[in-house]
């Protein structure tokens, strides 16, 4: 017996000295929370991407390196963050966290994953609001946002490896991608439709239909200390469902309400409070499916920024890390600074982007923690497996399709709307094509797909190459 294996209690012997709801996790995987907050700084410090990359740099570590969490369960978080409003790469970190170290490893791990978005998200504010302008810090970003576009190609190829297993389910992950790409189809219609595909095909037992098998080089961490069961602190309990409820509606809504009551419907940061707690309950599909609306209202509505501030914070946002929908604290901040009141315009503005930050993510929290345990006891439940399998399916289809929306972006200087005959999609303007874009992204997917360099040595370089760029006059 190794010494691993005798350190590990006996929980399932019916030792009533052991309290199954009390006992801490880590005597049961072994991962010390030191170790876990090591990985989640640095899975921080690399969610540059979009979901598409900051979902394939948690895959890449969680599952592939670290070994600690299966495909299946890794999967099966997934299809539940896909399925929340708001950020699905951040939900998915504050899911693995809770997995691992309860609420407070969830605490962190989610709160992790945006702090160095907050950080450079607020820095940029400060020079945009100061000088007008980011021009030279975008371009540091240059070769660091073609280096993402290869590790999100990487990422399509490998989690699509894993999860489509037989060609039914690459058909329903093509489907999807025609679906949400061409004709923006709703997010949710094709999660539910893939959904009722599945549940047809497990009622008739096809086995096309099954789960998704662990995909590491042996079992699990975590589901080798539990096997198909739960984790004991995700036990189903209506009493602590209701208490966590409870806690994190009030530190959601609590300051939202202070706010409303002490300053007024007409002041810039109850409109922030409110405007932005609505978004964080509607923002189905990820940050791309909302962005078109959170322009139009800060532009056109509550005329906070311009649309051509608006598209220089979503440069921010998309060439910094954490998730994209971090651009409403640059929104924020410029709506309160421009309407400080008799604060100073930088106090006010940092208040106001700190403030959208607060009623954005701590909704993200509140899914996790009320909702996990019933995702958790789900993955028992044959009934929802051929469910659960096509939404994978459809799931890669989706992130295929950010990916490429991501590459548009990258590669191309401007993009054409297409809207008729059905279609609703931007296409490139070959005549835009980047050629230092494309370069740069070409020498990082051949560094990581042919020569399987690390993302660090990666994007290190390629931001040594952006910046060379740009002294020589290029981009």
């Amino acid at each position: 017996m190794s010494a691993t294996e005798q350190k590990l209690p006996d929980v399932v012997s019916g030792d009533p000295a052991i309290d199954p709801i009390r006992l801490d996790p880590i005597r049961l995987h072994g991962i010390s929370f030191s170790e876990a907050l090591r990985v989640w700084l640095r899975i921080s410090l690399l969610s540059f991407g979009g979901p598409a990359g900051q979902i394939a740099v948690m895959h890449r570590i969680v599952v592939e390196e670290k070994n600690w969490i299966s495909e299946a369960r890794f999967l099966h978080a997934l299809n539940y963050c896909m399925l929340l409003p708001g950020p699905e790469a951040q939900q998915m970190a504050t899911y693995m966290g809770w997995l691992l170290h309860r609420t407070v490893g969830g605490i962190v791990a989610g709160t992790l994953f945006i702090l160095p978005g907050v950080i450079a998200i607020m820095t940029l504010s400060y020079v945009y609001a100061a000088y007008g302008n980011v021009g030279f810090v975008a371009a540091l970003f240059f070769g660091l946002k073609s280096a993402v576009l290869a590790i999100v190609i990487e990422a399509v190829i490998r989690i699509g490896r894993r999860a489509l297993g037989n060609p039914v389910m690459y058909a329903i992950a093509g489907i999807a991608f025609v679906a949400i790409f061409f004709f923006a189809v709703p997010f949710p219609a094709i999660i539910l439709t893939a959904a009722i595909i599945g549940l047809i095909g497990a009622r008739l037992e096809r086995t096309e239909f099954a789960t998704v098998a662990h995909g590491g080089k042996s079992e699990a961490v975590i589901d080798s200390m539990l096997g198909d069961g739960i984790p004991d602190h995700a036990g189903l309990d209506l009493g602590r469902t209701l208490r966590v409820l409870a806690l994190w509606l009030a530190l959601w809504l609590v300051p939202v309400a202070v706010i409303v009551i002490s300053l007024g419907w007409g002041s810039v940061f109850s409109q922030i409070a409110v405007f932005f707690s609505k978004l964080a309950m509607v923002t189905f599909g990820g940050a791309y499916a909302v962005l078109a609306y959170v322009a139009q209202q800060a532009a056109d509505q509550y005329h906070w920024v311009t649309a051509r501030e608006m598209l220089d914070g979503l440069g921010m946002a998309e060439t910094t890390p954490g998730p994209l929908i971090m651009v409403v604290q640059f929104v924020a901040f410029m709506a309160a600074f421009r309407d400080a009141g008799g604060l100073s315009p930088m106090l006010a503005g940092t208040l106001g982007g700190l403030l959208a930050t607060w009623v954005t993510f701590t909704p993200c929290f509140l899914w996790i923690f009320v909702g996990a345990p019933y995702i958790e006891a789900l993955r028992g439940n044959r009934m929802l497996a051929g469910a659960l399998a096509a939404i994978t399916a459809a799931v890669v289809g989706v992130i295929l399709n950010l990916s490429i929306w991501f590459a548009l972006h990258t590669l191309f200087r401007q993009s054409l709307a297409i809207e008729r005959y059905g279609f609703n999609f931007d296409a490139p303007v070959w005549a835009s094509v980047d050629p230092a874009a494309v370069l740069l992204s070409a020498g990082a997917a051949i560094a990581i797909l042919r020569f399987k360099l690390g993302m660090l040595p990666v994007l290190g370089a390629s931001c040594v190459a952006g910046i060379l760029l740009k002294l020589a006059g290029l981009i």
